[in-house]
């Protein structure tokens, strides 16, 4: 039997513990702890995962404590820098899902990227990275198609969301081509419509449930286990899987 890989969670907001549950739930994890900004003694629900305070106990202590494999990052941008050199230190996979890094941010987390192995995406979702590769094999097939980005969330969003801007720069369009909407309570909607003359085609990915993070987060870990030492995107691992399978097509 494959050995389990051992699995510490940064973050416990809406998406942090939709990923709990399907980490948690998932055979080929052992979800060790769970890492909050504030200490909090309750376990995660219906399990024995604990949930750990930073600010009572810093990263070098819970590496050292509970050992992880790999680090999942569903928090804020300035937790990268509280465990970046012991991930570093101690070869652990990192798997971020922060939307809001800085060009500074990304840096430092390419520079991890020569000691270990480091996937960084702002949408973790498989089904918005296909999206992604499939928009941008269109758009390199028909350069001279229109191109519009609508993306759709929930009320309180205030930004335009880091996964339009990623499909937007991805596909060489300016950031005036997307069109937000925020009403209720939807988790995220993206669509990306090639006008063509004679036809349209729309790519669209709705997420239904935030635990379409956690089922992202599983395939990031279960790749990026099999790659070496590097920086990578969704994008990459993706691609990895698609060309592995053309392969054995061939």
């Amino acid at each position: 039997m494959t050995q389990k890989i051992r699995v510490g969670l940064v973050g416990y907001g809406k998406a942090g513990k939709a990923v709990a549950n399907i980490l948690g739930a998932d055979p080929r994890f052992d979800l060790r702890w769970i890492a909050r900004r504030s200490a909090n003694a309750e376990p995660h629900p219906d399990t024995d995962i604990p949930i750990i305070g930073i600010e009572q106990q810093p990263f070098d202590e819970l590496f050292d404590l509970h050992p992880v494999d790999a680090l999942v990052d569903f928090s804020s941008p300035e937790s990268l820098h509280a465990y970046g050199e012991e991930v570093r230190k101690r070869g652990i996979m990192l798997v971020s899902a922060i939307s809001a890094y800085s060009e500074d941010d990304l840096a430092y987390a390419r520079s991890l990227g020569r000691d270990t192995r480091v996937m960084c995406s702002p949408n973790i979702t498989l089904g918005i990275n296909f999206l992604i590769v499939a928009a941008k094999l269109l758009r390199k097939a028909a350069p001279f198609a229109d191109v519009e980005i609508v993306e759709q969330h929930f009320r309180d969003k205030p930004e335009i969301s880091g996964t339009a801007r990623k499909i937007a720069e991805t596909l060489e369009v300016d950031a005036e081509q997307i069109t937000s909407l925020r009403f209720g309570g939807i988790v995220g909607h993206h669509e990306v419509i090639f006008g063509f003359p004679h036809q349209t085609v729309r790519l669209i990915h709705d997420s239904i449930r935030r635990e379409a993070f956690g089922t992202g987060a599983a395939f990031a870990l279960e790749q990026l286990a099999n790659c070496d030492n590097g920086f990578y995107t969704f994008d990459d691992l993706l691609m990895r899987v698609m060309r592995a399978e053309l392969l054995e097509g061939n």
